[in-house]
């Protein structure tokens, strides 16, 4: 999917860095998103969820807040309330470009901003929050020895996660003396709450006490076993898949029948630079590829060869139904187990010395009230499967630079 970089005017006039990702299709809906305390726009599972929602249509923009990462300004000098500003002028700005954001996300801190925010933002109709905490003065925990040093010299730099940063005076007491309930209480959006059972950082009961200040439309997903950062990106996809499904009820997505790619083509497009995901669009159907853990990737989605596989039993199982019913055989089911493999060339004249060539092998199950003739007939008719007959002939392929 595209990336664009767009840099827009914080609270304070400050330049805030930004990403926007694009999605590669139909453009359906927008999303903010607030990145996790002193985290970055850059951080693992902002990246990652950012980029799974931009491939089922959603665009996102993240960016960093005032002092943080590419982004102009001193942290020492915000406060809660200033990322709230901040979330502010992100969306005047997405909005300034004709993609004003029906949906909010935070993660951590910024789901606190993001429920305090939503009121502020006409546009917001959703809100999601991962590992949120329900009092934001809980981040102060992360650098309680370095409090009265703060109290004391107005500003004091403290170590989070190996990366030291200075925190002042006004952002500790400025998120002592926020209350979410208010805001949350009278959130006009749909929301959606997203919390680990085993977050160390941020407890459950944070998510039990935001879940039961608001309203209806509410729900609650948990994450499982997955960290407060949400480090681990089989966890953010999974994250990023659920906000995205659960949206849907909520965002005026369009016409979901609406091509991403145009008519007959199968557009792939690398999801994760650092392994081998692989996002697919074919029509408006979303699929995903991988490589096992073991060749390297994160086992995901089905390999290529998983895939062709199952190109291979789909269209078997196909064709003996479409026989099976213009014949009017009584064939209750059909399933079709197919796998391939390397064999070495036994019988090929034209293969070198020592090559291999792919074998597929297909199990078909036939249930039903079928005689032996009727069953063997089902069995010449996948050979008529048209996957079945382009894996047989020689397939010719032409690659243009796009």
């Amino acid at each position: 999917m595209p990336t664009e970089r767009f840099d827009f005017t914080g609270h304070d006039g400050q330049s805030l860095a930004a990403r926007l990702e694009l999605p590669a299709g139909p453009h359906r809906a927008t999303a903010l998103l607030a990145h996790c305390f002193t985290c970055g726009k850059d951080n693992p599972a902002a990246r990652r969820i950012a980029r799974r929602l931009a491939a089922r249509g959603i665009a996102v923009l993240r960016f960093d807040f005032t002092g943080l990462g590419e982004s102009a300004g001193e942290f020492a000098q915000t406060t809660f309330t200033s990322n709230v500003a901040d979330l502010e002028t992100a969306a005047a700005a997405l909005d300034g470009r004709g993609m004003a954001p029906e949906l909010l996300i935070g993660h951590s801190l910024g789901g606190a901003a993001v429920l305090r925010a939503a009121a502020r933002i006409p546009s917001a109709r959703a809100v999601a929050t991962i590992g949120a905490p329900f009092d934001p003065g809980h981040v102060t925990h992360n650098f309680a020895d370095a409090l009265d040093r703060i109290d004391a010299e107005g500003a004091a730099a403290v170590d989070l996660g190996g990366r030291t940063i200075m925190v002042g005076r006004d952002f500790v007491a400025d998120v002592a003396a926020t209350e979410l309930e208010p805001a949350i209480r009278d959130l006009a959006s749909a929301l959606l709450v997203m919390h680990a059972p085993r977050d160390m950082v941020v407890g459950i009961d944070n998510a039990t006490r935001i879940f039961t200040a608001a309203k209806h439309p509410k729900s609650f997903v948990t994450l499982d076993d997955a960290d407060h950062l949400v480090s681990d990106a089989a966890d953010a996809d999974y994250a990023a898949g659920v906000i995205a499904a659960w949206a849907a009820r909520y965002l005026d997505l369009g016409d979901e029948t609406q091509e991403a790619a145009p008519e007959g083509v199968t557009r792939v497009s690398e999801a994760d630079p650092d392994g081998f995901l692989q996002d697919i669009m074919t029509g408006p159907h979303h699929l995903v590829a991988d490589e096992p853990a073991a060749m390297g990737g994160t086992d995901r989605g089905p390999s290529p060869y998983g895939l062709l596989a199952a190109a291979l039993g789909a269209c078997t199982a196909m064709t003996i139904r479409m026989y099976a019913r213009r014949k009017g055989l009584e064939l209750a089911h059909v399933s079709v187990d197919a796998t391939h493999e390397k064999a070495h060339a036994m019988d090929c004249e034209d293969c070198e010395k020592g090559a291999k060539i792919d074998v597929f092998h297909r199990v078909v199950r036939l249930e039903g009230s079928l005689d032996d003739a009727q069953r063997a007939r089902l069995l010449e008719i996948a050979d008529r499967c048209p996957v079945h007959r382009t894996l047989e002939a020689r397939a010719e392929i032409r690659t243009v630079a796009g």
